[in-house]
């Protein structure tokens, strides 16, 4: 299909990512040819199901795929256990079975959410991921993380569930709000700080095709991002070692995205975590200040926030990464760079440099 293909190696489980614009259209073609489910469920937001509900539902049809569309409130608030129930009650009493599949059309939250339900409905049934936003194309669509929040943390409750293939249309990004857009720039300046220094070269000289959407540039970057996951996914589906990098800005981001109550979008709070795991790396000497500071003037050159939000609880912050998913023994770790492209996992940080980057 597309010139940007590529596999996540899972052995029996491995599937394809395809990146191509306009491909929302070519969708039913090709699920009829993998034959994953005798019929469909889309699962979007009622705000991406008005934007692109009519046209996946019209690829599945012309394609001779039964599919029918179900649709919850837009907003992380609606990743949760209740919500989690409602759709899962509704897709018994459709008739759904295990010869049923799922279709994610939407972002994080949905695909997160859709991607647990099919995790966990009958034990599980085969799900397709079609990312709309750039943070899920780069990022959640991807390695197969999925569940819900509850009111003590994100993602505490879920599942590694693996979708059956990945559908990213790059053309979707020009209806995406722009403080969208740059929230998922926040994830990708983060595979470039973690695992590649000629990608994050690229971002640096590409900085304004990004925000104009280049088309060029936008299908290399998702590429790029989509490669870095599949390889380290591929070498850690469960996350017990090298995957741990990925999490680069997340311990603090996650925290300042539960105190705000979510009225922080999560790419906005990822750039708040990244630029405070800077700081941590220099004060603990892992990282010259130089290099730190070339990270954060990128992620400040493309509009994202670099500092918690005044007045929001620092104790609450605190709360939140206490309980934090990625935490063993009670030990809370970060993921720190110690220069462009390479970080290190530590727990060996004080309260005190903890507080120091909290409180600026």
């Amino acid at each position: 299909m597309s010139d940007y293909t590529l596999t996540v190696g899972l052995g029996d489980r491995s599937y394809p990512i395809f990146i191509e614009d306009g491909i929302m259209e070519n969708i039913g073609t090709d699920l009829a040819k993998r034959k994953i489910a005798s019929r469909y469920v889309v699962l979007s937001d009622d705000y991406v199901a008005k934007l692109y509900g009519t046209t996946l539902m019209a690829t599945l049809q012309a394609a001779g795929i039964n599919a029918e569309l179900l649709t919850f409130p837009r907003g992380e608030a609606s990743k949760n256990l209740q919500v989690f129930t409602d759709l899962s009650s509704k897709l018994a009493r459709m008739g759904i079975d295990r010869s049923s599949g799922i279709i994610a059309l939407g972002g994080g939250v949905t695909g997160d959410l859709a991607g647990f339900i099919a995790a966990t409905y009958m034990r599980g049934i085969p799900f397709v991921q079609v990312p709309t936003t750039l943070l899920s194309q780069v990022d959640s669509s991807v390695g197969g993380k999925t569940g819900v929040d509850i009111p003590e943390g994100k993602n505490l409750v879920g599942a590694f569930y693996q979708p059956k293939a990945v559908y990213i249309d790059t053309a979707v990004l020009t209806t995406l709000p722009v403080e969208e857009l740059l929230g998922g720039v926040a994830e990708v300046i983060k595979y470039g700080v973690i695992y590649d220094y000629d990608f994050y070269c690229f971002l640096e000289k590409n900085l304004d095709a990004v925000l104009e959407l280049n088309p060029a540039v936008i299908q290399e970057m998702i590429h790029t991002c989509c490669k870095i996951k599949a390889e380290v996914v591929a070498e850690d589906e469960r996350e017990a070692g090298l995957r741990r990098i990925l999490n680069f800005g997340h311990t603090i981001g996650h925290a300042v995205e539960g105190a705000s109550d979510y009225s922080l979008i999560h790419g906005n709070a990822v750039a708040i975590g990244m630029v405070a795991a800077l700081r941590l790396a220099v004060s603990s000497g892992l990282c010259k200040r130089r290099e730190a500071g070339r990270v954060a003037t990128l992620i400040h050159a493309f509009g994202l926030p670099t500092e918690i939000p005044e007045g929001m609880d620092i104790d609450r912050i605190k709360a939140y990464i206490k309980t934090d998913k990625k935490s063993i023994a009670g030990s809370v770790f970060y993921v720190l760079p110690t220069t462009i492209g390479k970080v290190i996992i530590t727990n060996e940080l004080t309260a005190d440099q903890i507080d120091a980057v909290l409180q600026r």
